[in-house]
């Protein structure tokens, strides 16, 4: 077998032009053609050997997302950091660009989203207060609003009793909205904790972004792979940078369309509407929902008529239509398009993996992923080149 693997390499170079050829050549080159080819050995696997990969893969993946669930007081503001770095990634660049140095950079960008945190906390605090201490006639209202509705519905079996005595009655309500608010309490420190934890891995991340880009570049031996790497950074930063900041001059226009609706609809705290309508627009679907349910109950506990009563809820609904299907498309065009099923299930998993926050980062995660997978399947796009 081994004097028939060297025939057959001595006529390879003969028949690529190593040598010139002659009548011994082209006989070595036919006796060569003839010589069986040398048997290819394959192992190959059965269903079990099959069924044990995907149980080792399944029990790595149940092991990762164990640890994601059980470090999410550290992985929540440290995701949540690494992706406000990379949407505020072309602005420290440009700032970089205007010899800007990076730490002052970092504190900069830093310090001005610090800065925006504080003024909407402290803008939010005077109608969180007033709806904290009017929340017993609130309870009261809606019980009285709702309830001619809710006995037309002879199969709940509701009554004006059910609500003077067990676990529906007011002062069970009042006795569970103080639990809550104990349990609101209790989850500041964790939430302070977390904020440091941001604030810190935000302006790292944005100090150190240009050398964590170049060490995660290195990473990959190859010339193509480091090609490669560097069209995805440079991919995801760019649609991160742009989605966002675009979604954000629409979605501030819809807050403060809604601020109008409260206010001319007679809603108490029209700020803080339009601040929920703001924050909720970025979780697709559910925010759009919760929201338009919220308002909805507000107006038929303010008007006495029940149709009165929807027509605020019907406006907001209105307008983030013509927004989302509009507005929002014309603007951002169709190369940001995903596929709605896939950002549903991802809203499911990261609210039940992280609550309200993960629902927040469902849908930057949803566009890195996307990102990632589009630069690296579609070969046709120009390639970037290496400094030499």
């Amino acid at each position: 077998m081994g004097i028939a693997n060297g025939i057959r390499k001595h006529a390879k170079k003969i028949a690529i032009g190593e040598r010139q050829t002659s009548a011994w050549a082209q006989s070595l080159q036919e006796t060569a053609e003839e010589l069986p080819s040398p048997p290819v050995h394959r192992l190959e696997k059965d269903g079990l050997d099959i069924s044990m990969a995907w149980a080792i893969i399944g029990i790595f993946a149940i092991l990762g997302l164990a640890a994601v669930y059980t470090m999410s007081l550290i992985l929540i503001p440290v995701t949540l950091a690494v992706v406000v770095g990379m949407i505020l990634g072309l602005a420290a660049e440009n700032l970089s660009k205007m010899g800007v140095p990076r730490l002052a950079n970092a504190f900069l960008l830093s310090s001005s989203v610090a800065l925006v945190i504080v003024l909407l906390v402290s803008s939010l605090a005077d109608p969180l207060a007033t709806l904290a201490n009017e929340a017993p006639a609130f309870v009261e209202r809606m019980i009285s609003r709702i309830m001619p509705y809710l006995e037309r519905i002879e199969w709940l079996h509701i009554t004006p009793a059910t609500f003077e005595s067990g676990p529906m009655s007011i002062g069970a309500l009042l006795e569970n909205t103080g639990n809550v608010l104990h349990v609101v309490t209790t989850s500041l420190t964790p939430a302070l904790v977390q904020g440091l934890i941001f604030f810190a891995a935000l302006l790292l991340f944005l100090a150190s972004r240009v050398n964590l880009r170049k060490t995660i570049i290195m990473t990959f031996r190859t010339r193509p792979q480091r090609l490669a790497a560097i069209r995805v950074i440079n991919a995801v930063e760019q649609v991160l940078g742009f989605y966002f900041a675009t979604a954000s001059l629409i979605y501030v226009g819809l807050g403060v369309v809604m601020t109008i609706i409260a206010y001319a609809g007679g809603l108490s705290a029209p700020v803080l509407w339009g601040f929920f309508a703001f924050l909720s627009s970025f979780i697709p679907y559910l925010g759009i929902t919760l929201m338009t349910l919220s308002v909805a109950i507000a107006g038929i506990i303010t008007y006495d008529g029940f149709i009165v009563g929807l027509v605020p809820a019907a406006a907001f609904f209105t307008v983030h239509l013509v927004m989302e299907n509009l507005i929002f498309p014309a603007v951002m065009g169709r190369r940001l398009e995903i596929n709605p099923f896939i950002v549903f299930l991802a809203i499911l998993f990261w609210t039940w993996m992280w609550g309200a926050v993960g629902a927040m980062l469902a849908l930057p995660l949803s566009l890195i992923v996307m990102t990632i997978i589009e630069e690296l399947l579609i070969e046709e796009k120009p390639q970037p080149q290496l400094p030499k």
